[in-house]
């Protein structure tokens, strides 16, 4: 398919409005640090999106687009319920997402989910789709009364790797963080199955 200049354009706009927050912060970046990463200008922003709020909830949705696609993909092939559980839960690292700069985004953009209904919204969706997620292969590898506990802990540890990893100023190597995932899923499963 055969993407219009104005889909080009989005995508250059949300890929500099990524490294601008990352470089800036969510709270303090502006349309022209954001448009001076391409070269553009804070108009060709409005031109574009309309307001500043708009194209932070296209970034947010692109960054969830990106998890969607690794989830999916990665559930073509898993064939048992414990496959698919590491397939959600490595999802979060895959190579097109798990980078310093993404994860330094999507914490900047959750912490201010509170304060903007837009952002709020699509917390809400990301939350359900991973919570309905884990549930639907918990179910078949756990008693019903440990399934919540290895649920909220399955998302913590998501959770708390996206973080640390925000913060550090180490590189981040995917691949790695699906090995330590995949020991932390088994090491979780096999103490709740006990």
């Amino acid at each position: 398919m055969k993407k219009s200049i104005r889909d080009i354009r989005h995508e250059e706009l949300i890929d500099a409005a990524i490294t601008a927050i990352y470089k800036n912060g969510y709270a303090t970046v502006t349309m022209t640090e954001i448009a001076r990463e391409i070269g553009a200008t804070a108009a060709s922003i409005n031109y574009y999106f309309g307001s500043k709020e708009n194209l932070m909830e296209a970034t947010m949705l692109r960054l969830m687009e990106l998890l969607k696609q690794a989830s999916i993909l990665r559930l073509k092939v898993a064939k048992t319920p414990m496959n698919r559980l590491l397939a959600i839960t490595n999802a979060n690292f895959d190579d097109s997402l798990f980078s310093q700069e993404h994860c330094s985004v999507w914490v900047q953009f959750w912490s201010q989910a509170p304060h903007s209904e837009k952002l709020s919204r699509l917390h809400r969706i990301n939350r359900s789709r991973v919570r309905s997620h884990y549930r639907a292969e918990l179910k078949h590898l756990l008693p019903s009364q440990t399934r919540e506990t290895a649920r909220k802990a399955l998302q913590a540890y998501i959770d708390g790797v996206w973080v640390e990893a925000s913060q550090s100023g180490d590189e981040l190597v995917p691949n790695e963080m699906r090995e330590e995932a995949c020991r932390v899923v088994k090491l979780l499963l096999n103490n709740e199955m006990r």
